[in-house]
């Protein structure tokens, strides 16, 4: 079943210079997810090991606490 999209001019040329010469734009809209996807999976555990996380959460509650103040 295939589905319509609206999008503004400037986001189909946008996505028109992505797009390879034989690639629909439904394989470019797949391509562009799965691209996603992988970047997300790739950065999944990078704070592992580290204390990073802490600081995160530290840093959040600082800013959360300043807007309080």
């Amino acid at each position: 079943m295939s589905k319509s999209i609206r999008v503004d001019d400037d986001t189909h040329a946008a996505l028109s210079s992505l797009k390879g010469e034989e690639e629909t734009f439904d394989e470019l809209l797949s391509r562009l997810l799965s691209d996603r996807r992988e970047q997300i999976r790739a950065g999944a555990g990078l704070w592992a090991g580290t204390d990073a996380a802490e600081g995160a959460r530290k840093a959040r509650q600082e800013m959360k606490d300043s807007i309080g103040n």
